[in-house]
């Protein structure tokens, strides 16, 4: 056996099912000052929030992917309880298109990895969060996003911070959009804990309902 074949047997040892998610965020340069602070403050919620249930901690994984002028895996897949928030910083453009591309990418690869091991899985989510508009071309990025959610490969979600172009973010997302009163990340995280909580507590394959977002902009 390879040593990364070594590696995959320690990693997947508990024989757990695993829900992974992904963390799809705008590092552009608009998201400097308050917004990225309080990204990152969000980032240690999730951390906190999510390392307080004994399933989660060790059925969630959880990978973060930047995005500005350029994307970067900050973070590839670990269990929850092994999850350190990275400390993000702001800077250049917004590649939503390839952010979004990289995301399923990673997905697909962990995926395999989940099958290469005999390791049941939920449905993987990916979370993005921007407070702007792309800047290069969304076009396959968002027919892949749509081939994705029809074969139920993963489940997408968008989040727009103050200064999102909505309807930029509605011609991606097969979901509706949600907008974030203020900066209110601290909630938005406490929100996705607790959801991947719920996935990671029932059987894979099974609809989970999903409490309202109170961190929601009401319009």
């Amino acid at each position: 056996m390879s040593n990364n074949g070594n590696l995959e047997a320690v990693e997947f040892l508990d024989q757990q099912p695993r829900c992974a998610c992904v963390l799809l965020l705008d590092t552009s340069g608009s998201m400097s000052g308050s917004p990225i602070s309080a990204l990152n403050a969000g980032l240690e919620t999730f951390r906190n929030e999510l390392s307080k249930d004994d399933l989660a901690k060790k059925r969630v994984e959880v990978a973060v992917i930047e995005f500005n002028s350029r994307v970067n895996v900050v973070q590839d897949f670990v269990q929850a309880e092994d999850f350190r928030p990275p400390t993000l910083s702001a800077t250049g453009s917004t590649a939503m298109g390839a952010g979004i591309e990289k995301a399923i990418e990673l997905l697909q690869e962990r995926k395999q990895r989940y099958r290469d091991n005999g390791i049941t899985y939920y449905r993987p989510w990916i979370f993005m969060i921007t407070d702007g508009a792309p800047t290069d071309s969304v076009d396959q990025a968002t027919a892949k996003l749509h081939e994705g959610e029809n074969k139920k490969s993963f489940a997408f979600f968008a989040v727009g911070v103050q200064g999102a172009d909505s309807n930029a973010l509605k011609r991606i997302s097969v979901r509706e959009p949600k907008m974030l009163a203020g900066l209110n990340f601290g909630e938005l995280f406490v929100w996705l804990s607790t959801s991947m909580q719920k996935v990671s507590q029932s059987k894979p394959g099974e609809q989970v309902p999903m409490e309202k977002p109170g961190w929601e902009m009401v319009s």
